[in-house]
Parts: C-alpha cells; sequence; structure tokens
C-alpha cells in the first residue's frame, strides 16, 4: 500500500447480501492469508484489528493483533501462529522509512485463555533513502526445506526477499536481503509442484473506486529468482503476469493470499478496494484459484443459475429417473429433403410436457446422454440463511421449475423430493477445482453428526452417480456445470 490506512469497523444492522460477496461485515484492507484456528477463519488488515468468520463465508470485526501498522501476514508453524506487519513506512504519507517486525502467539482466538503476543522483534528496515520501503510483508515456509522467507516492499523502491529462523521469527543471522521485483508491492510467496510464484499487487492503491490495483505474477525454480513472467520477462524489470484484475462492481483487488482446502481445491483471498454495491467500502474477496499450464488465475465466484450437471467422467448429464418423452416431429428423409419447403423451428421440451408423467413422490437420479430436456435442467439458488463455507453460502439444486431438490439419503446415496424442506441433506456444498471442474458435496449425510467433508456427488459408474469419498485424481469427483 502506498498510503497508512487505518480501518475502522462499523456494526451495520442491515446488509444486502450478494452472492458473489462475503456476508456480514467483511470490511477490511490489506488482510493477510486466511489462517484457521479451532475450526474458525481469520484474517488481519491494517491498522491492527481483523475479520473472524465462524464458517468462512460471513466475517464480523473481532480478530487482534497489536502494533498498528501496515498489511500484516499469518502464518501457522507447528502449534504457534507466526504474525508479520509493516510498522511503519507506506510512501507519500508514511514515509518511507519502515521496520518490518515478528511476533508469535499460541492462538488467535482473543477469548482463550492462551492468547497472548510476543515481544515484537524487527527483522528488517528501510532508512527512508534508500531503494526501498520496508513495509507490505509476507511469509513462505518452504515445503522443500523447511525455511521460511518474507518478501517486503512496495512501489517506492524494489521487493526485497530475506530468511527467517522458523524457530524463532528473527532475521536468520548473517542474511542478506536481495531485490527481486519491482513496480509492485503486497507481494506474497507461494509453492507449487517445484516452482516458487512471486505474487504482487500492480497499480494505484487507496483511491475507492478509482483504485487500479491488480495482482500479477511471476515464477521460478528457486525461492530466490528470477521471477519470470509467461513471455519471459523479470519482475526485476517490471514483469508479471495477470491473476486477477477489477471485475463485476469490484475494482482493486491486492494482496493476495492462497489457502489450500483440499488437495484441488484451493482459493485466493484479497481485498477489493471498491464494492460498487457497498459504498464503495474496501472488502474481503475470496475467489477460486485456477490452475492453467502451471499458471495461477483467479476464478469467478459460484452465483447459481440454471446448469446441465454433466460428469467429468464420461460427459453424461445428472438427471432424473424417469421416461424418456419423445420431441413430435414431421419426419423427413435425409436423402429426400425438399429444399423448397421453408424451414421451421422446433420447440425445446418444456416442463408443461413432461411433468404430468413423473411421479409425485421421491424420484431417483441417474445419468444418460445430455439433450437438452426438462428432466435435466437444475437450477442452483444460493440459501444464505442456511450459512456456508469458505467462499460461498450452501446451495440448493433443483429441478428447474420446481422445487423437486436433490437430496441425500442415509446410506451415501441420492434421491430427489417434492419440495425443498432446507435440510442438512438438501443443502450442497459447490466448488470450483483448480482444473476448472467442480465437487459438489452435501452438507450433512443423513445419521451422521458432523458436517461432511469427505462425501461428493460421484460417478461410480457412466450411468450410475452415488456418493463416495472425494479423490482429485479421479474424474468420477468431477462435473462440469453447463449453463444454459
Amino acid at each position: 500500500m502506498k498510503k497508512k490506512i487505518f480501518i475502522t469497523f462499523i456494526s451495520l444492522s442491515l446488509f444486502v447480501l450478494q452472492s458473489s460477496a462475503q456476508a456480514g461485515h467483511p470490511y477490511i484492507h490489506d488482510p493477510s492469508t486466511i489462517a484457521e484456528c479451532d475450526g474458525k477463519y481469520y484474517t488481519f488488515g491494517t491498522g491492527g484489528g481483523g475479520l473472524i468468520s465462524d464458517d468462512g463465508w460471513s466475517w464480523h470485526s473481532g480478530a487482534d493483533r497489536p502494533g498498528g501498522g501496515a498489511a500484516p501476514d499469518v502464518l501457522k508453524i507447528g502449534d504457534r501462529y507466526l504474525i508479520i506487519y509493516g510498522a511503519t513506512g507506506g510512501g507519500l504519507f508514511g514515509g518511507h522509512n519502515g521496520r518490518i517486525l515478528t511476533m508469535w502467539n499460541k492462538t488467535l482466538d482473543p477469548q482463550s485463555p492462551d492468547f497472548k503476543y510476543s515481544a515484537p522483534v524487527e527483522v528488517a528496515s528501510s532508512d527512508g533513502m534508500e531503494d526501498c520501503d520496508a513495509i507490505d510483508p509476507s511469509l513462505l515456509l518452504d515445503p522443500t526445506t523447511g525455511r521460511l522467507w518474507a518478501t517486503y516492499g512496495t512501489y517506492f523502491g524494489s521487493i526485497r526477499l530475506i530468511e527467517l529462523d522458523p524457530t524463532t521469527g528473527k532475521r536468520v543471522k548473517g542474511n542478506q536481503e536481495k531485490d527481486i521485483a519491482i513496480d509492485c508491492e503486497a507481494t506474497d510467496l507461494i509453492y507449487r509442484d517445484g516452482w516458487y510464484y512471486l505474487l504482487g499487487t500492480h497499480g494505484t492503491c487507496c483511491d475507492g473506486v478509482n483504485s487500479t490495483y491488480n495482482i500479477v505474477v511471476g515464477r521460478s525454480r528457486s525461492v530466490e529468482g528470477p521471477y519470470l513472467d509467461n513471455v519471459g520477462r523479470d519482475m526485476l524489470r517490471g514483469g508479471g503476469r495477470m491473476v486477477i484484475a477489477a471485475r463485476h462492481r469490484y475494482s482493486g483487488p491486492g494482496h493476495f493470499g492462497r489457502t489450500v482446502v483440499d488437495e484441488g481445491v484451493e482459493l485466493m483471498s484479497c481485498h477489493f478496494e471498491a464494492d460498487f454495491d457497498r459504498s464503495g467500502r474496501s472488502v474481503l474477496g475470496i475467489r477460486p484459484l485456477l490452475w492453467r499450464n502451471g499458471w495461477p488465475i483467479a476464478g469467478e465466484a459460484f452465483q447459481g443459475g440454471t446448469f446441465a450437471i454433466v460428469s467429468e467422467r464420461r460427459g453424461y448429464s445428472l438427471e432424473l429417473a424417469v421416461d424418456f418423452i419423445r420431441i413430435p416431429q414431421e419426419r423427413e428423409r435425409f436423402w429426400q429433403l425438399d429444399l423448397s419447403k421453408p424451414l421451421q423451428p422446433i420447440a425445446d421440451q418444456s416442463l408443461a410436457d413432461v411433468i404430468q408423467s413423473w411421479p409425485t413422490g421421491p424420484i431417483d437420479v441417474r445419468c444418460a446422454d445430455y439433450m437438452f430436456r426438462p428432466h435435466q435442467r437444475w437450477t442452483i439458488v444460493p440459501v444464505p440463511e442456511a450459512g456456508g463455507y469458505l467462499s460461498n453460502p450452501y446451495f440448493k439444486i433443483l429441478i428447474a421449475g420446481t422445487e423437486r431438490a436433490l437430496t441425500a439419503t442415509e446410506g451415501l446415496e441420492l434421491t430427489t423430493v417434492s419440495q425443498f424442506s432446507g435440510s442438512d441433506e438438501q443443502l450442497w456444498r459447490i466448488e470450483q477445482l483448480t482444473d476448472g471442474t467442480w465437487r459438489i458435496m452435501p452438507k450433512r449425510i443423513p445419521g451422521q453428526q458432523q458436517l461432511n467433508t469427505r462425501y461428493v456427488l460421484y460417478s461410480a459408474a457412466d450411468s450410475t452417480p452415488t456418493l463416495a469419498e472425494y479423490d482429485f485424481q479421479s474424474d468420477n469427483s468431477k462435473w462440469n456445470l453447463l449453463k444454459y
């Protein structure tokens, strides 16, 4: 960030829920990577405060971080949480003489008896004259070596890399900072499949709806760089491939954070400098993180709609197990076509054409050839009053034009019932996977007490949908949503 911004969290008695926006009071600037602690989610922002969520969907103020300053990051190492933040600096109004500090806590829950931050330790600084501004830090614990790295810096000079001790959080003795990028700030390092990725925030910040912030990336086989973009430009010379820019009445995405929910299920967090539907406030954003040809790219927040639900396994469509009703058509032999005869469009089969032939009670589901018929059209609708998960509310899945709801049953099977009741077995968690396909899982399995995090809609055979354990390596677990 270029300015030192302090966030005040204002309680609102009313808010407009948007299916693409985090619910509650998600107002924050410069959020840290989302951390989980004792079943709750936390993110910290500029000014010392932060947000808490019980389910990952609805957020409220209450996270506590002393020291003020700007743009913190948080990382769990062993059974402790390491916090890093910039104490001063921040460009035009904060000056360029900044300090980067670290501190530890056993828990992020302010109500816990173990909640106590250690004394902050300075790990880097800038004197206001050098070509760097010590602010906007982030952390990476290298999964291949166990070494701990931090990046920091803003547009007012270079982005620097330093090494920290993962036991103490202090600077490794004798470590020399290294310049690895320019023309960005609010950087974050991640590791995936043999590559180190440096994500930086490019553009102008702190100007509300007029902010041009966007997130770019380069990658390297070495944590120390060089970080090159998709056309070989070095980030030390201003390179960077776009990850996310302004979209859908949100402008200014910045401060990337990566959360791995499960194999093949990844999310990116950021702030949007302005939510056009919330007075242009800076808000927390969570989006699917997709990977294409080895590069990260932000997916879209799922908002529901009417779809064909098509298996990745075979390309067959999920449908009601009802009789196939033919569409009347005057047939012409293709070898005897009368080309002088006027062409006439054939109407789609409508729900009214077939619904009277369907049973009124429960109807099983199957998979079969996709024919864009009423028994294959599913309307997916958010149910925000039922809560949510990290990135979205739960959804109901209905046959389009009806209240007939897809329902999980005891014994890990599926059916549809004539009316949606809002029960947990009729609520669905829908997440886009890193390859662009989707996993679909019921909130709860009847007969099981805990929330379901294992069993997904699964193609056990070409025509047999069921519920089975999620396996990213198997196309049986994956579905495509073809929008009508």
